[in-house]
């Protein structure tokens, strides 16, 4: 196991590097569908690849409840460098988390299992985070919604298979919703509850 002395570093130079983070994530969030490369970390512990481990930097801190699909909590690197990182209480109850790490996405648990937020307070959701094998290759999906310019293609290993199926839920219950950030090694892709599926292809 790891000491906190063998334990990965954070980022170099913390405040360029949260703010490039920062910035990336909003962009990203603001372009649905685009792939934004985001500050690369100085190391991450197994299992939790380089990009998220650069959005726990710069988002989480100990107002932020964080729950592990059981891929990251089984790993005590992952809980111990987020805890020594970051100060972010990990919770066993998915359905309070601000945030859900999903190292193995193709086990995704139901959305219900997590916070859609309320009408009033619509942000008090869950964002979920995915570590996917490729952001460029694999099932294609078309996306139309805010930020988007008439539609645009993300191709990407999707999982699990259904996951813009699930995602239909958000259309019923906006302003509540979950909004997804799909994660491969230091790149991501926002979909945000406002992203509709419109077709998919080989």
């Amino acid at each position: 196991m790891t000491t906190v002395a063998e334990m990965p570093a954070g980022f170099a130079d913390k405040v360029a590097s949260a703010q490039n983070t920062f910035r990336s994530v909003m962009d990203a969030m603001a372009r649905p569908g685009s792939v934004q490369r985001i500050s690369a970390v100085s190391g991450a512990p197994s299992g939790m690849m380089r990009g998220i481990a650069a959005i726990a930097l710069t988002l989480f801190d100990h107002d932020t409840p964080l729950w592990l699909d059981p891929s990251m909590s089984e790993t005590p690197d992952v809980s111990k460098w987020l805890k020594f990182h970051t100060s972010a209480p990990v919770v066993a109850d998915s359905s309070i988390c601000s945030f859900a790490l999903i190292g193995d996405a193709k086990a995704l648990p139901q959305l219900n299992r997590f916070a859609f937020g309320s009408n009033e307070y619509p942000d008090r959701s869950t964002t979920l985070i995915l570590q996917v094998d490729s952001l460029t290759e694999g099932q294609a999906v078309e996306l139309r919604g805010p930020g988007i310019d008439g539609s645009t293609v993300l191709q990407a290993t999707i999982e699990p298979s259904d996951l813009f199926e699930r995602l239909t839920v958000n259309a019923t219950l906006f302003p509540r919703g979950i909004d997804i950030v799909l994660v491969h090694d230091d790149c991501i892709v926002a979909i945000p509850r406002t992203t509709r599926s419109v077709a998919k292809g080989g």
